[in-house]
Formats: structure tokens, C-alpha cells, sequence
């Protein structure tokens, strides 16, 4: 008897903790019921019934379908749906006049015991139902409640890198979530719970497709699929665009030519236009990739960028949509690939037409850990610009690393280009507030895949939450949105978020510490981009290698971009140039993106450059098992399942920080010929042993 109780017992214990389990599939959306007596008592007070049109729209219906979900899974109770105006206690949506709010904002007010969520429109009402639930999930009392917001950018999307065949580039959490195949017949839930996530932090466009795109999702076949997925997304406020291969016309149309000049070409742009929107009435537009790393564009045809972007604007024609350029642009051989961009496309400035936004990266280089602004931020007034930032981690550890990346978008983002005196920051040139432009764009490079938890890594959902907030509002601290995520996603028992908070926070420059420290930019592996490679001399092209960017040799270390050298510098604003100029105040972090440093030269520190070089590296590395410690302190507060998937890869960034470590002052040291500053023990692989390392995880 006594056995069978034991193991009835341990039944009962594991049934339990398999119910606790969280896989991490309802993301920050979780509606679990509020743990605190007290807060759930005063929410349903306030929250006895939802009063809704009956007769609004689809997405009025899907705001209060939604505002029902949540407060019933978060009071515990349930919360019925109505037509009539209640008494205390209701929560009331409506559409109203409301101009100060934008076609897209929301206001949340309280009186006389009842709330109301108004908005110009059936998105507002939307967005403030999850900015209601928001409140909710992260602690807020209701009382006298009252808050307004509206986006501050126009187009806030997501890029998705995704193929046909299933495959995501650059993709480190599964397979495409975008199911080819099986469209348009079978719809995967999945994609409403995608949608329900974007419209929840004010995400309203998705680019479904890879960049370097296949002419496939052109044909009569794809958009049907496209549609279908469309018809998913616009109850949730988003509207679906199409990455274009520039030789479409070529490949599926028929044409002997793409030059967009060409009369046959731009018949075929307008009648393959039209077909879209009369499939997707409400289609969003193109993202075009051209004439970068092989792809093909205009300039095949001795046309500029604004030849391809204008041409493709007319095939808009009066639709409501919008062509997306992007800038991202190199070629072999041209000089510093810091420079390209800028010489291709600010000579242009003012020459694109009315609905072409030019979509820049953040830097000037490729998504690294940390990178200067991109100098054409400030330098093209006469054109919107679209920030692009890249949330998959590429450079960044992959899924195995936590790189929380709001404090890299909020840098950017404050970054002063000067352009019209102090103050001309990045975020306004891209809300449009400096230089009143009329559109205004912002895109994440998305880093979902099928993965049960949607990001391979856990807290890679906190940089897709991130990004959307900063999207809606850049004016956020990247702290507080942490803070946010953190809540609604992991806990919010205090002493675990005093232990989690300062990982997210300080884990981009942790992991910039042990990787790329001092201005360190692009020496991770060939090919895949992962581990380092500083080694790496000979690829295809010069600026595929490492030695391209570090520049070291028994002098110092570093890419001399001022006038003695590649004069990059010269494409910012004085008042920003100025900033980076002179090597004895250019701030460490940006220190060897500009400048070629003696190893014995005597930083702003104190040390030596091979000094603080190691230290960085060696302090960097042991931050992660700080960050490993920390997170072990909120262990009794967190679901056991996310915890000890965190915590295991953890323990994955560490060895792999420390093989970073050992690979760069290893190889640096060839170089500099100093030994390692005291206190500090030397690796105890050799430089060899690191590089068959290397060779083992590139798979050469």
C-alpha cells in the first residue's frame, strides 16, 4: 500500500510538473492568471464585461476576441462580450474621431469605474486592447488609468529571409514557418498566433520572403499562397510585401531584358502588379535587393537605383503601396566597402519618386555587434530612409548566445548624425520629423523559424518584442522594454528580475567584450559566420576576409579610415566626425573601426592597446559565467523547462567565449609579440589546435 501511494505520488508530482512546462510557444502573450490577490481583485472590478459593435469590422471583432482571451486567462474569470454600453466595471471599444491620434493610435480612459479603449480607427482599437492587456500582465493597477499612443513610423515590418523550399537564411531557429506546400489549402494555426504576437507589440507589415528572392512568388501559383497567408495577417493589422528578383521578367516573363527603361519590361511590371492587388487587395509592396553580392539589378543595363525603384513605383501606380531599395550594396575590389553604399546612393538623393523608401542597414558594414551609424543616415534629406536592423544572429552567437539587442537599436537610434546641427538623430531621419517626410520605415530582419519557441534561443524573442516596441515608439529605454518582456514572459517576482534584468542589459556589450572589443569588426567565420576567424586571408573576395578589416601587422592593429587612410570618416557631418577624428579621444568602442592603433600606443584607459585588447577579451569571457551565475539566482522563480534550456546554453556561450578569446589574443599576439599583461593566465590550447577547431565547426 505504502509503494503504491509513493508512486501515485510521484505521479501526481510529474503530472504536475509536465503541466508546469513551458515550451515557450505563447511567447510574452501567456494570459496565465495573476499570482497577487489584491491586483486580481482590482482588475475585476474593472473588467466585469467588453462592450463591442456587433456590427464592426473584422478586426474590431478580433480586438475584443483577444481583450476576452486575455483577461479571462489573466483574472481567472470570465469575461463575457456585449453589444450595450455597461455600467462599473465594463470595458468598452470603440472607433471615434479622434485626429490627434493618427489613423493607427489608441487612448485608454477611465471614469466613473468604467474603461474605454478608443482609436481613429478598428487597428487603434486593436493595438490598445494589447496595450490594456499589457498593463495587466506587467502589474498596473487600474485606477485612473489614462494613456495615449500612437506610432511614431509609419511602416514598421518585419523582413523575413525565407525560401520556398522551407530553408531560412541566416535562420537559427527551425524551418520556414511559411508552409509552401501545404498553401493555400491548409492554413497552420501558427500563423495567427505569428500575428497576434506582431499586432501585440504594433508590428503592421511582413515581408515574406528572402531578400535574395525567387521569381517564384510572382506567379499565379504563389500568390495564391501569398493571399492566403494575407488573408491571415489583415484581420491583425498587417499587410503582407513580396521580396523581387530584379530578373523576373526575364526568368518567368519571357523578356529578353530587365532593363527597367525598357517598354516590354515596364508593361510586364504593371500587368504582374495588377494581378497581385487583385489577389491581395490591400498588398503592402516590393523589397528589392540589386546589384549586391551577385544578385541582379538595374545597373546590369547602365541604370542607376532609381531607375529600378522608380520604374517599379509607376507598376504601384494608384495602388496604396510602396517600393522598399535597399542600399545594401558592395563590389569587389572598389576600395573600402565602408564607403560603397554611400557613393551609390547619395549622388542620388531627391531622384526617387514619391512611393520609394531606401532601406539602410544600421551600419556601415554588416550587422556586427557593434557598428558606427551608417553615414547615409543625415546625408540623402531628400529621401526616406528605412532603418534596417538585424534581429537573427547572424554575427551574434547564433541561437546559443543571449545577445539582448535593444540597447544596439536604441544606440543607433540616438546616434546624432548632425546633419542639421546637434541633435539630427538617426531616429528622427527615420520617423521623418527632420526633414518632414511624409513616409517613414523601419524593418527587422526577423529571427523566427519553427522552432516550438519561435526564436532557437529564448531570449531571441525579447529582440523580436523589442524591436516592435522601439518601432512604435523609439523614445522607449531599451531598460524599460526589457523590463517588459522579462514580466510577461519569464516572471515578475522581484528578486528573480533584479537577477535577469542586468543580463539582458549588459549581455550585447558582454558579448562584444570577448568577440570584437575596441572596434574589432567582421573576423568570425567564413561562410556560416560563425566562431572566429581572424586568420581568414583568402576567399572569393578580398572583403569576405578577415584580414580586409583588422589590418594587423607588427606596427598596431586597425582600419585607418581617416584622410591618411580610406577617408571614410569624410562621409558624416563635421559635428560627427569630429567625434571619431582624433585617435587620442575617439571612444574605445570605436576606436579600430577608424583608426590603426600602435600595440604600445597608451589609450584613454590607461593601457597599452595589446593591454586593454586582452583585458576586454578576458573580462568579456569571464562576464558569462557572471551572466550564468545571475541567472542561476531566478531559478526558483522561473518555469523549470525555460530555465534550464537558458541555463544550458549558457554553458554552451561560455566555451564558446572562451574559444573566442583564446583564437584572437592567440592570434593577435603574432602579431604584437607582448606577453599577456599580469594577472592574466595564458590559453592553454595552441594557435594551431584553435585553427583545426575552426575547421571542424566551418565543416572544411
Amino acid at each position: 500500500m505504502l509503494l503504491r501511494s509513493l508512486l501515485l505520488l510521484l505521479l501526481v508530482i510529474g503530472l504536475h510538473n509536465g503541466a508546469r512546462a513551458d515550451d515557450g510557444y505563447r511567447l510574452w502573450l501567456k494570459y496565465d492568471q495573476l499570482p497577487e490577490a489584491g491586483l486580481r481583485k482590482a482588475w475585476l472590478a474593472r473588467a466585469k464585461n467588453i462592450n463591442v459593435d456587433k456590427n464592426g469590422g473584422p478586426t474590431l471583432q478580433t480586438a475584443a476576441k483577444e481583450l476576452q482571451l486575455g483577461l479571462q486567462g489573466l483574472l481567472g474569470r470570465p469575461v463575457p462580450l456585449g453589444a450595450a454600453p455597461g455600467g462599473r466595471g465594463s470595458i468598452s471599444l470603440r472607433v471615434t474621431a479622434a485626429p490627434e491620434l493618427g489613423r493607427e493610435g489608441y487612448r485608454i480612459s477611465s471614469q466613473n469605474g468604467k474603461l474605454e479603449i478608443t482609436g481613429a480607427s478598428e487597428v487603434g482599437v486593436l493595438y490598445g486592447c494589447f496595450a490594456l492587456l499589457r498593463q495587466v500582465q506587467t502589474g498596473q493597477l487600474p485606477d485612473q488609468l489614462n494613456l495615449s499612443s500612437q506610432p511614431r513610423i509609419q511602416y514598421r515590418m518585419l523582413n523575413h529571409w525565407d525560401n520556398p523550399n522551407g530553408t531560412v537564411e541566416r535562420g537559427y531557429a527551425g524551418s520556414s514557418i511559411w508552409k509552401w506546400l501545404e498553401l493555400p489549402e491548409r492554413i497552420d494555426p501558427r500563423y495567427q498566433d505569428y500575428a497576434r504576437a506582431n499586432a501585440s507589440i504594433g508590428l503592421n507589415g511582413v515581408v515574406l520572403n528572402n531578400v535574395n528572392a525567387s521569381a517564384r512568388y510572382l506567379t499565379p501559383e504563389y500568390l495564391r499562397k501569398v493571399a492566403a497567408v494575407a488573408g491571415v495577417l489583415r484581420p491583425y493589422g498587417q499587410r503582407v510585401y513580396l521580396s523581387v528578383l530584379w530578373a523576373a521578367p526575364k526568368v518567368i516573363g519571357g523578356l529578353k531584358t530587365s532593363d527597367p527603361l525598357d517598354p516590354q519590361v515596364k508593361a510586364w511590371w504593371q500587368a504582374r502588379t495588377g494581378e497581385i492587388y487583385k489577389a491581395i487587395p490591400d498588398f503592402g509592396g516590393f523589397l528589392v535587393k540589386a546589384n549586391s553580392e551577385g544578385e541582379p539589378g538595374p545597373q546590369d543595363y547602365g541604370r542607376n537605383h532609381a531607375d529600378g525603384a522608380n520604374m517599379l513605383a509607376q507598376a504601384l501606380g494608384g495602388h496604396d503601396g510602396i517600393v522598399m531599395w535597399r542600399a545594401f550594396v558592395y563590389k569587389a575590389g572598389s576600395g573600402d566597402r565602408f564607403r560603397q553604399a554611400y557613393e551609390e546612393f547619395q549622388p542620388l538623393d531627391g531622384k526617387f519618386a514619391d512611393k520609394v523608401l531606401v532601406q539602410v542597414k544600421n551600419g556601415p558594414i554588416d550587422f556586427q555587434a557593434r557598428e558606427p551609424f551608417h553615414p547615409l543616415f543625415g546625408a540623402m534629406p531628400r529621401t526616406p530612409l528605412v532603418l534596417e536592423v538585424q534581429l537573427t544572429q547572424e554575427y551574434l552567437g547564433f541561437a546559443t548566445h543571449l545577445v539582448y539587442l535593444g540597447p544596439l537599436i536604441k544606440e543607433c537610434l540616438e546616434a546624432d548624425t548632425h546633419s542639421q546641427g546637434p541633435g539630427s538623430t538617426v531616429a528622427k531621419v527615420v520617423d521623418g520629423s527632420l526633414e518632414k517626410h511624409s513616409l517613414s520605415g523601419i524593418a527587422g530582419v526577423a529571427n523566427i523559424g519553427s522552432d516550438r519557441n519561435w526564436t532557437g534561443h529564448l531570449v531571441g524573442q525579447a529582440n523580436w518584442y523589442a524591436f516592435g516596441r522601439l518601432a512604435w515608439d523609439h523614445s522607449l529605454r531599451s531598460e524599460d522594454v526589457a523590463r517588459e518582456w522579462a514580466s510577461m514572459t519569464l516572471t515578475r517576482e522581484p528578486a528573480a528580475l533584479a537577477a535577469v534584468l542586468p543580463v539582458l542589459n549588459q549581455s550585447r556589450s558582454i558579448y562584444v567584450r570577448y568577440t570584437t572589443p575596441l572596434g574589432l569588426h567582421h573576423i568570425m567565420g567564413q561562410d556560416i559566420h560563425y566562431g572566429p576567424e581572424p586568420w581568414l586571408a583568402r576567399s572569393a573576395r578580398p572583403d569576405w576576409t578577415a584580414v580586409y578589416y583588422h589590418k594587423a601587422d607588427a606596427a598596431g592593429l586597425g582600419f585607418d579610415r581617416t584622410a591618411a587612410g580610406s577617408d571614410a570618416l569624410a562621409l558624416y557631418a563635421p559635428g560627427a566626425r569630429q567625434r571619431w577624428a582624433n585617435p587620442a579621444t575617439c571612444p574605445p568602442d570605436y576606436l579600430l573601426w577608424f583608426h590603426h592603433v600602435g600595440w604600445g600606443q597608451q589609450l584613454s584607459t590607461g593601457r597599452t592597446l595589446w593591454d586593454e585588447l586582452t583585458t576586454r577579451y578576458y573580462t568579456g569571457t569571464d562576464s558569462v559565467q557572471w551572466m550564468q551565475r545571475q541567472w542561476e539566482q531566478a531559478k526558483p522563480a522561473l518555469d523549470p523547462a525555460l530555465h534550464a534550456d537558458v541555463a544550458a546554453r549558457l554553458c554552451i556561450q561560455h566555451r564558446e567565449a572562451q574559444w573566442w578569446r583564446d583564437a584572437c589574443v592567440l592570434y593577435f599576439q603574432t602579431f604584437a609579440r607582448r606577453p599577456l599583461p599580469p594577472g592574466l593566465a595564458p590559453p592553454t590550447r595552441t594557435l594551431p589546435e584553435i585553427k583545426t577547431l575552426v575547421d571542424i565547426y566551418q565543416l572544411r
